[in-house]
C-alpha cells in the first residue's frame, strides 16, 4: 500500500485523531472512508449534472 503526505492544521488533525478514536479506528482507516464517500458523492453530482445537461438538450432540441 502506498504512503501519502499530507499537511493540516494541528487542530484539525486533533479532531481527526478524537473521532478515529470514538470510533475504534485509525486515523487512515477514517481519512480513506472520508474520500470515500466523497468521491462517491463527487460521481453522483457528475452523474445528475449529466443527466440535467442532456434533459435541457431535449428540451432545447
Amino acid at each position: 500500500m502506498a504512503k501519502i503526505l499530507v499537511t493540516m492544521p494541528d487542530a484539525f488533525l486533533h479532531k481527526i485523531d478524537n473521532v478515529a478514536v470514538n470510533e475504534q479506528r485509525t486515523r487512515s482507516e477514517l481519512i480513506r472512508e472520508a474520500l470515500r464517500s466523497y468521491m462517491k458523492r463527487s460521481n453522483i453530482n457528475t452523474q445528475k449534472a449529466e443527466k440535467d445537461a442532456e434533459f435541457l438538450e431535449n428540451l432545447i432540441g
